[in-house]
């Protein structure tokens, strides 16, 4: 017996393309012009799967997603559309839809998604229990992408967002893993909660402990008080542990049992406290490499990789060098209060040639750098800074450290020494600007203890 297949888009060109490409031996097509035309076609069809866009006059296609997970959570959904921003992928893949696809359609790719889907789903998968609050603290994150790979990150980070598994979150220094950790925090049902991020490999062991699960008095020398520790802050939260390759067997096992037990110790106790906080951890480092030279406890391997994000280098997605530059450069001039400048084609040729070993953190430098060097109105290649008379990758240690300082230098001076408007620029919170400040020496151009707020 064929599958039922049920097409809902205003657009009847596509409605007949899809009809014309799917129907079949295999596959009983019906089509539906709108959302509503499709809530009232099932009182009398039992569509196994529903192909969905997005936009439509009316009800959209997330709406109507939400409403046929709640009263046919058998029927299996796949999401179109020409929009693929996170909020739209990520929503759509929370909210239970099996797979997004991008318009214009690959008909190849369309069928490649229904023959994977089971004969008849159980209902389960993807579905939640609630709406993400709805909060007008929660920060907003933007990550920019349209490239395969970053669909693919987005798709992710929906459905990471639907329940409270662990993720892990693998890629290069730069990539953008607290943003994507932040977003999943964000499309969540505790997005209300905190988010508590911690860099595993800034922290000695002793120390990482402590900040993480708290210490009681007299615990070590400079114990003068208890201290929750981040675990505890975070409530029903997030707790981001970046660098996690980089930690002792000794926390490794600590945390494992964290994550088993969903309980803590503080350091000096011997009474544990309950945590409810969701744990996302990432790495640039290779935890099979580590795994083999029994640097990483497999364990711990495993019970981290419910979820796993692969966030692809930039060089790996050029195209999307024009819309995150734009991006960036907004931003950053925003935060200058003065209007963003254009890239030249000249500019935007530049980019797009560059290797980029520091990925979207080298770029959002570089960028940052231009708007505070280009004196009118658009942005040069002189104004770029990409080092094209060395070698790539032939960078040391000093030279990217003399950049950063005047980088550092030129925003700093830019602002007129005002600390909260730097942060903002550079994209790095209050804390690791002056870490930055004291490290290269320019306290003279932000004075004062904390420089002008």
């Amino acid at each position: 017996m064929p599958r039922s297949l049920l097409i809902v888009d205003d657009d009847e060109r596509i409605r007949r393309s899809l009809s014309d490409a799917l129907d079949g031996p295999t596959e009983s097509v019906t089509t539906a012009p709108s959302a509503e035309a499709a809530l009232e076609m099932l009182a009398g069809i039992d569509p196994d799967i529903a192909l969905v866009d997005v936009r439509m006059p009316g009800m959209d296609g997330l709406e109507l997603l939400r409403l046929l997970r709640e009263r046919s959570p058998e029927i299996a959904v796949v999401v179109m559309s020409a929009y693929e921003d996170l909020p739209t992928v990520a929503s759509a893949m929370r909210d239970g839809a099996v797979d997004f696809l991008v318009k214009p359609l690959d008909l190849h790719a369309v069928r490649e998604v229904i023959g994977k889907i089971p004969l008849r789903r159980s209902g389960q998968r993807g579905a939640v229990d609630s709406e993400p609050a709805s909060d007008e603290s929660v920060p907003e994150v933007c990550i920019v992408g349209h490239t395969p790979g970053m669909i693919e990150v987005f798709k992710c980070v929906g459905q990471a967002a639907g329940n409270r598994a662990t993720v892990l979150i693998r890629g290069e220094s730069g990539t953008g893993k607290e943003l994507v950790a932040r977003s999943i925090h964000n499309n969540s049902a505790d997005c209300a909660e905190p988010f508590v991020a911690v860099n595993c490999a800034a922290l000695p062991e002793g120390m990482l402990e402590s900040e993480l699960f708290g210490h009681v008095k007299g615990a070590f020398t400079d114990a003068s008080s208890d201290r929750a520790g981040r675990f505890i802050s975070a409530g029903r939260g997030t707790i981001f542990l970046d660098e996690i390759g980089d930690t002792t067997d000794l926390f490794q096992s600590r945390l494992l049992r964290v994550l088993q037990e969903q309980e803590i110790y503080a350091v000096g106790s011997d009474h544990p406290r309950r945590t409810e906080a969701r744990v996302i951890v990432a790495t640039h480092r290779d935890l099979e490499a580590l795994l083999e030279r029994g640097q990483f406890r497999t364990d711990l391997y495993y019970r981290i990789r419910v979820i796993e994000i692969d966030i692809p280098p930039l060089r790996e997605r050029l195209d999307d060098i024009p819309a995150l530059a734009e991006h960036l450069v907004r931003r950053v001039s925003q935060s200058l209060q003065r209007d963003p400048p254009a890239l030249t084609d000249a500019a935007a040729v530049a980019l797009a040639s560059h290797e980029w070993p520091g990925n979207v953190r080298e770029l959002e430098n570089c960028l940052a750098r231009a708007v505070v060097a280009a004196a009118g109105v658009s942005i040069g290649p002189e104004h770029l800074s990409l080092g094209r008379d060395r070698p790539a990758g032939s960078a040391d240690l000093g030279s990217l450290e003399e950049a950063e300082r005047e980088h550092l230098r030129r925003v700093l001076k830019a602002v007129d020494g005002h600390k909260k408007r730097a942060s903002d620029v550079l994209g790095v919170s209050r804390t690791r600007l002056d870490r930055l400040i004291k490290k290269y020496g320019l306290e003279a151009l932000a004075p004062g203890r904390g420089g002008r707020a």
